[in-house]
């Protein structure tokens, strides 16, 4: 599925933004695997940026290019004009959006998303960028399409401090979709991606490589087990598998709460998944997966089907 990204036109180079941090990273391939060329991480001044789907992100600009400037110019990639970005996950909102009826036409079809589209993120269609894929009808034979969606004028803060900056951000990804890349890099079996954030985590399941599930879950860090044994158990009444793949990102989730909850769930242990495990050599880098994660899977769509890079929103 989505086919339109396994081009390999995009550049083997990814930004993560976050609240926090800005991360780069440039990737090189070999034997079938991903390797780490070069990379940095650097820390956002607390306020000047706010990951935000209504609100202004970018609250400090100048800090936030002078963060830029410097996570560059260590990585070694100053020189790097284009780019793909992963934005802070509360920037945007991904959800499987579901058509109560087939439209006659397609200017009907349009009414009827766009409507559905507001009433499923809080705005008008005309306010957002949205991409969407068509995956397979739910049990009772509706279409359902899934979409991401980020606030035009977010976007247009960070492509226009890009440009300012002299560079070009042809792909803009929010965090989960950007580190939902790596479970499609050979993985058998259905996968679940639980992506850790302050505040809580969101949760996406991918059944026969097609997205089945996607939650966003607020709760403390105590309580992140039992909202994870929660998922896991509407997958198991759902779907009625066990899933052979979960994939961790984020240090506000401890991996010993996720490895519980899945064998309490399943009556069995279920490994999460490492960088080793979907690909990507992390060698000599000195960073964690968690950090890289986002920039480095986005920048793995450059390798198209190389890399079984075939995510998006």
């Amino acid at each position: 599925m989505f086919e339109f990204l396994t081009s390999p036109n995009y550049p083997n180079a990814g930004l993560g933004i976050e609240e926090r941090s800005i991360t780069a990273v440039s990737l090189d391939g070999g034997r079938g695997d991903l390797r780490v060329r070069q990379c940095a991480t650097n820390s956002v001044p607390p306020g000047a940026v706010k990951g935000d789907f209504f609100e202004k992100n970018i609250q400090d600009e100048s800090a936030f290019i002078k963060c830029l400037e410097d996570t560059l110019a260590v990585s070694g990639l100053l020189n790097q004009k284009r780019w793909s970005v992963s934005l802070p996950g509360s920037s945007a909102r991904t959800a499987i959006v579901t058509l109560e009826t087939e439209p006659s036409s397609k200017g009907e079809w349009q009414e009827i998303f766009d409507w559905k589209a507001e009433q499923t993120f809080g705005l008008a269609a005309s306010e957002l960028r949205m991409s969407r894929k068509k995956i397979s009808n739910d049990v009772e034979g509706r279409a359902r399409y899934f979409t991401t969606a980020i606030r035009l004028a977010v976007i247009d803060e960070y492509e226009t401090i890009f440009e300012r900056f002299g560079r070009r951000a042809g792909l803009i990804m929010p965090r989960v979709i950007s580190e939902a890349a790596w479970l499609y890099h050979g993985l058998a079996g259905d996968a679940l991606l639980l992506s850790a954030q302050p505040g809580g985590f969101s949760g996406l399941l991918l059944r026969g490589q097609e997205p089945a599930v996607v939650r966003s879950v607020t709760c403390a860090p105590p309580e992140a087990g039992n909202e994870i044994y929660r998922l896991l158990m509407f997958y198991h009444d759902r779907f009625g598998g066990i899933l052979e793949n979960i994939l961790l990102i984020g240090e506000e989730i401890d991996r010993g709460d996720v490895v519980s909850a899945a064998a309490e769930a399943f009556g069995r242990e279920i490994d999460v998944l490492d960088a080793g495990d979907v690909g990507l050599d992390l060698a000599g880098t000195g960073l964690p997966f968690d950090v890289l994660a986002a920039p480095a899977g986005l920048a793995s769509l450059h390798f198209g089907s190389r890399s079984a890079a075939k995510v998006a929103a």
